[in-house]
């Protein structure tokens, strides 16, 4: 295990160092550089020889892969370079918006489980009857219809027409509801109906038909076996969905201008904000490489087999 560990460990720390690779290249390809980028922030029309004198100052005649590692040393030592629209410091500026992102996603996530998990275990206990045809009609509607959309019938309804909550001020106690609604709806049909396929799976199984046979309760087959053995794949579609809204649910923080890493994102884009495009890239790569992480050793504690068939190797 301590052997496995280490390895998913160097790969992570490889794939950082592809995406940080990707993302300069990116910045190098962007139709201004990092000397055109200071003059605009500086509200400056700068001449041919202050453009020259600029580049030389900044390394950028270098070779590329020179500069390439030196502004991976700079992001190693948290210097990620200055916002050219705000003027400010990247990383703080990152930083400030991570909380509410954070905030956002983990009330939206831990929404979803409250829903799709009971909701889940029940269609698939009560397969082809009135339960789960009710259950199943509801997931076909959360899954067909577009955040977007979902997002601006609830803002109509109970923020403009009935007022029961604020999006325009995110600091109100009750802003996080709509958005909160908004990303764990449309996520719980998606995990309802997977949860009832992976648990039918089990389900079916010889073990659970002798169990029965022999009157065990079923509401204890299904906790005791059918739930944990269902768990791997819903544990792999849950650490993409983490991953997501970590990353910022980018059109759920721009329609209701939550002050979140997404909204900030798609600022930096229409502004040309490069510093912050490539801080975001990079954070992005950050979250999914370290959920798919956590997600590998969860099948080690979930799965014996697994575990079984690491020591073997």
């Amino acid at each position: 295990m301590k052997k496995y560990v280490l390895k998913r460990l160097a790969q992570l720390v490889i794939v950082i160092l592809g995406v940080s690779f990707m993302t300069y290249m990116l910045l190098l390809a962007a139709p201004s550089d990092a000397a055109e980028m200071r003059f605009e922030g500086m509200n400056t029309t700068p001449t041919p020889e202050m453009l020259e004198e600029a580049r030389q100052e900044l390394g950028l005649y270098d070779p590329f892969i020179v500069q390439y590692l030196r502004w991976l040393n700079r992001t190693l030592h948290g210097d990620l370079g200055m916002s050219t629209a705000h003027k400010v410091n990247v990383l703080p500026y990152i930083t400030r918006r991570l909380p509410e992102t954070i905030k956002l996603a983990g009330a939206a996530g831990l929404l979803m489980l409250l829903i799709s998990f009971p909701a889940g275990i029940l269609s698939a206990m009560r397969r082809n009857k009135k339960e789960d045809y009710v259950i199943r009609a509801g997931t076909f509607l959360g899954i067909s219809m577009p955040d977007f959309w979902f997002g601006l019938i609830l803002m109509y309804v109970f923020a403009v027409k009935l007022r029961w909550f604020s999006v325009l001020h995110t600091d109100a106690p009750n802003a996080i509801v709509l958005p909160m609604l908004t990303l764990a709806v449309p996520m719980s049909a998606s995990y309802i109906r997977y949860i009832r396929t992976a648990i039918l799976e089990e389900y079916n199984s010889e073990y659970v038909t002798g169990a029965l046979a022999r009157g065990i309760p079923e509401w204890r087959i299904m906790l005791k076996d059918v739930l944990p053995n269902a768990m791997i794949p819903i544990v792999t579609m849950f650490g993409l969905s983490v991953g997501g809204l970590l990353g910022g649910a980018t059109v759920i923080e721009t329609l209701f201008s939550w002050d979140g890493i997404g909204n900030m994102a798609v600022t930096a884009i229409r502004m040309r904000d490069y510093p912050v495009i490539q801080a975001y890239v990079i954070w992005m790569g950050l979250i999914y490489v370290t959920v798919n992480f956590i997600v590998d050793i969860s099948y080690r504690l979930l799965d014996p087999q697994i575990r079984l068939s690491t020591k073997v190797e």
